[in-house]
C-alpha cells in the first residue's frame, strides 16, 4: 500500500511539471490575433453595406481580372509574395519562386510541405465580386482587386479546400474549421466595404451567423 501511494505521488508530480507545448495549429492561429472587438466592428460595417440581388454573371471570365498575378516587387508576382508572407522558412530561387517552405491552411487546418499543394484563395472570389458590382469596374480596378495585398483578400490555403470553395459565398460555403469563421467573415466584410460591393440577404445572414463565433 505504501509503495502504491509513493508511485501515485511520483506520477502526479511528473504530470504537473511537464511543460505545456502549444500544438502547431494553435501556434499558427495565434500569429495574427483579431482585436477583441473585431466581431462588433464587422457587424457595424456589414450593416452599412448595400443589400441587393446578385447581378448577372454574363460577360465574366478570369481574363477580365488579368493579369491575375501582377508583379509587385521586382520579379515577384502577387502569388509569390503571398506564399512568402504566409509560409514558414520559405526559400525562393532567383526568379522569386518558392522552392521550399511550410504552409498552414487556416480553412481546413492542414500543414502543407510543398508549394504545389498550396493555392492562393481570393477570399471574395472573382466571379462573386463580378456579380456584386465588379462587372461595372474598369480593367485596371479589377486587376487591383485580384492582386490586392493590402486588404485581407489573398490567403494561402490547401488546393483541396480552395477547389471545394470555388466561387461560393458564405451562404453556401464556410471554412471547415469553425474556429476560422470569425476571421473569414471579418475579412469578407472588409474587402466588400473597401470595394463597395453589395451583399445579398442570405449572404448577410450567413455572415452574421459566422460573426457569432467571434470572442467578445
Amino acid at each position: 500500500m505504501i509503495l502504491l501511494r509513493r508511485t501515485l505521488r511520483v506520477a502526479v508530480l511528473t504530470f504537473l511539471i511537464i511543460p505545456f507545448t502549444a500544438t502547431p495549429q494553435a501556434a499558427a492561429d495565434s500569429r495574427k490575433r483579431l482585436p477583441a472587438d473585431a466581431g462588433a466592428s464587422a457587424r457595424r460595417v456589414l450593416a452599412q453595406l448595400k443589400v441587393a440581388r446578385p447581378l448577372s454573371i454574363r460577360g465574366y471570365s478570369h481574363r477580365r481580372f488579368q493579369p491575375r498575378w501582377a508583379h509587385h516587387k521586382g520579379r515577384c508576382d502577387a502569388r509569390e509574395v503571398v506564399l512568402a508572407r504566409d509560409g514558414r522558412r520559405v526559400r525562393r530561387n532567383a526568379a522569386c519562386h518558392p522552392v521550399k517552405g511550410l504552409w498552414y491552411s487556416p480553412y481546413d487546418g492542414k500543414w502543407l510541405k510543398s508549394e504545389k499543394q498550396v493555392d492562393i484563395d481570393h477570399v471574395v472570389p472573382l466571379a462573386h465580386a463580378w456579380r456584386s458590382g465588379a462587372g461595372k469596374w474598369s480593367q485596371a480596378k479589377r486587376r487591383a482587386f485580384a492582386n490586392d495585398l493590402t486588404r485581407p483578400e489573398l490567403v494561402a490555403v490547401s488546393h483541396s479546400v480552395n477547389i471545394a470553395k470555388g466561387a461560393q459565398g458564405p451562404q453556401s460555403w464556410r471554412p471547415p474549421r469553425r474556429s476560422h469563421w470569425c476571421r473569414y467573415a471579418t475579412s469578407w466584410i472588409t474587402v466588400k466595404r473597401h470595394y463597395r460591393l453589395s451583399v445579398t440577404k442570405d449572404e448577410k445572414v450567413a455572415l452574421l451567423n459566422m460573426l457569432r463565433t467571434c470572442r467578445g
